[in-house]
């Protein structure tokens, strides 16, 4: 794997009258690799090749900012950028912002964000999934799960005292009509007549405690004229096309920490109804796995997952273990295995993937505006900090998995 990270920070403007403070960072995350791997196709032939889309996360540029505007209150924005080092393409279906592009404010009672931005999904399944969006990870068997995202979405998120809630609201999960994950058809928004099409909305309850943490959270989608539901199976992707039709998933999950050791896992409901040809389908999916530190600067950590697609009488077991060594200014994937075993209409398969990894480094460049100092600081940001220090915190290491930008708590920003 091969990370190339930059991180600019603009120092605000500070006075001896005001305490207002602005601020914009430039970050990045390259991840690139080689793979092998084994069955590729019917005729059990393999392939050796580099990933399209991700490695242990997926490639990304973008640029947050912040402005204190008095009160306890400030105004936000992330545009993020989605990009596949393979060909040099734009991620998520072409779009120049494809991964996150909103604005909001922040205050003590949370954040109110306008915008493309993640659904609850995402954030209540943050911290108990062990491996997040890795290329091995849980969106091999549902791809919405690292994809869940909507357009014209307005969110609220908010932590009081370790309970974090939160919900969202589109209005048209789809309105650049290239597709939020693959398989599941593009659906711009309501029309004239029928508020429900396409609409999505999600709602979350989390707790984080000192050693442990659990989080239930409600997702769902409504049928549009080009809408779709798809899974892992092969099966071709059916309409649903009314806005009556839903695509809801419901998830419980928890983790742990004990003596050194992270232990997370869940259940992911699926139920799709439809009034055309693909009638009603429910899926259950369950995960499991553990990270331990070997050392301050090696770790191992693995996951495990069963899916059982009732309807169509398909399932699947998936287990992914993976190796990783960091220094102050490298990161090293020594070796990375995944062992893939499914079973769908009585046919078996077995597929080995592993991954040649490259070298990562961090580099942070401390900008500043004419008018801030004559003399600017050093300014590293808190990932920087982490992996300068070479002891990389469970934070820090959470952050640089993790595919996001939060409004929230600033210490689990990726990029």
């Amino acid at each position: 794997m091969k990370h190339g990270r930059i991180a600019a920070v603009a120092a605000g403007l500070f006075s001896a009258s005001a305490f207002a403070q602005s601020s914009v960072t430039l970050y990045g995350v390259m991840d690139t690799g080689i793979e092998y791997v084994s069955h590729a196709n019917a005729a059990g032939d393999h392939v050796i090749r580099m990933p399209g889309i991700t490695g242990e996360v997926p490639s990304r540029w973008g640029m947050r900012g912040a402005e204190d505007l008095g009160g306890r209150l400030k105004a936000t924005f992330v545009l993020e950028s989605g990009f596949n080092p393979r060909g040099g393409d734009s991620g998520q279906g072409g779009r120049l912002f494809g991964r996150q592009a909103w604005v909001g404010l922040e205050g003590p009672w949370g954040a109110l964000t306008f915008g493309r931005q993640y659904t609850m999904t995402y954030w209540a399944m943050a911290d108990a999934d062990i491996l997040g969006p890795d290329i091995y990870g849980i969106g091999s068997l549902d791809a919405f799960v690292p994809n869940a995202r909507s357009d014209n979405t307005v969110v609220y998120k908010g932590k009081f005292y370790g309970v974090t809630i939160g919900a969202s609201w589109s209005f048209g999960r789809d309105s650049a009509g290239t597709g939020n994950s693959p398989g599941q058809g593009t659906c711009a928004g309501q029309v004239p007549g029928d508020a429900n099409q396409c609409r999505e909305w999600s709602a979350m309850l989390k707790y984080d405690g000192t050693y442990f943490g659990v989080a239930t959270a409600y997702d769902e989608q409504r049928g549009g004229t080009n809408a779709a539901a798809n899974f892992f199976d092969g099966t071709a992707p059916f309409p649903i096309k009314s806005s009556g039709d839903k695509d809801a998933r419901l998830q419980a999950n928890g983790y742990v920490n004990l003596a050194g050791v992270k232990i997370g896992g869940g259940w992911l409901g699926r139920r799709v109804e439809s009034g055309g040809s693909g009638g009603d389908v429910r899926s259950n999916l369950f995960y499991v796995g553990a990270q331990y530190y070997v050392t301050p600067t090696f770790a191992v950590d693995g996951e495990a997952y069963r899916v059982i697609v009732q309807q169509q009488d398909a399932r699947a077991t998936m287990a992914s273990l993976r190796a990783s060594s960091s220094s102050s200014r490298m990161r090293v994937q020594p070796w990375r295995v995944c062992a893939r075993l499914t079973s769908c209409r009585s046919g078996l398969r077995c597929t080995v993937m592993s991954r040649i990894c490259g070298i990562a480094r961090t580099l942070a460049i401390p900008l500043a505006r004419a008018a801030a100092a004559r003399h600017p600081r050093r300014a590293w940001g808190n990932s920087a900090r982490s992996w300068a220090s070479g002891i990389p915190s469970d934070l820090a290491r959470r952050a640089e998995r993790r595919d996001t930008s939060d409004t929230i708590d600033s210490t689990y920003r990726g990029g």
